[in-house]
């Protein structure tokens, strides 16, 4: 049995549920608003790389170290962009969310908070996770303004980490959120969720 079960999660309009190649076509409509692969410090794959980048998140899964969402419209079933729990470490109780990037349309709305807001409560209070993490590019400052805004700690960075789909090598910033923590970010979220637009 693993550590992170096939499910299906929703609410306010976004539902995330377990990615397959049937997802491809979506996938790939969605990076194409925004062209994303062509953002030097994300992993969004180029047109004819989505069906390998899904059958990577697929062996992935079958290991046990990633399963990937895809993230869909509710109400339309339009493939909006993916997010993945991953770097999943069942004896610590620990997962990472990443892999994480949504069509050009729908960033800045309530999509990624929806998410987040999503994935936190299955790992915190579903998994039992005594701590969630993220990393991200050092350039990447809106993904690093973004997981700040989720109540994440900055633990500091990894120099000389990974390559990146140019070859620069990248230094990567890791966070995290303890379970003490989840209750005052989830309300935070709800908050933000919540308020006007």
């Amino acid at each position: 049995m693993a550590f992170v079960e096939p499910v299906t999660l929703d609410k306010n309009g976004v539902t995330l549920t377990p990615l397959t190649l049937g997802h491809e076509d979506g996938l790939r409509q969605a990076a194409a608003d925004g062209e994303l692969w062509n953002i030097r410090v994300t992993s969004v794959p180029e047109p004819e790389n989505t069906r390998k980048y899904i059958e990577d998140a697929l062996a992935m899964r079958e290991a046990g170290s990633r399963f990937a969402f895809a993230v869909l419209d509710t109400s339309t079933g339009k493939v909006l962009g993916s997010s993945s729990f991953h770097d999943i470490l069942p004896a610590v109780k620990r997962v990472e969310i990443g892999y994480t990037w949504y069509a050009k349309s729908v960033q800045r709305s309530h999509v990624n908070s929806t998410c987040k807001l999503l994935m936190m409560t299955h790992a915190f209070e579903v998994l039992g996770c005594h701590v969630v993490g993220w990393r991200t590019d050092n350039f990447n400052f809106a993904s690093q303004t973004a997981i700040e805004r989720l109540g994440a700690k900055k633990d500091g960075v990894i120099r000389g980490h990974a390559l990146r789909r140019d070859g620069t090598i990248r230094d990567t910033v890791m966070y995290s959120m303890r379970s003490g923590e989840w209750p005052e970010a989830r309300a935070q979220l709800l908050y933000r969720l919540n308020m006007p637009r």
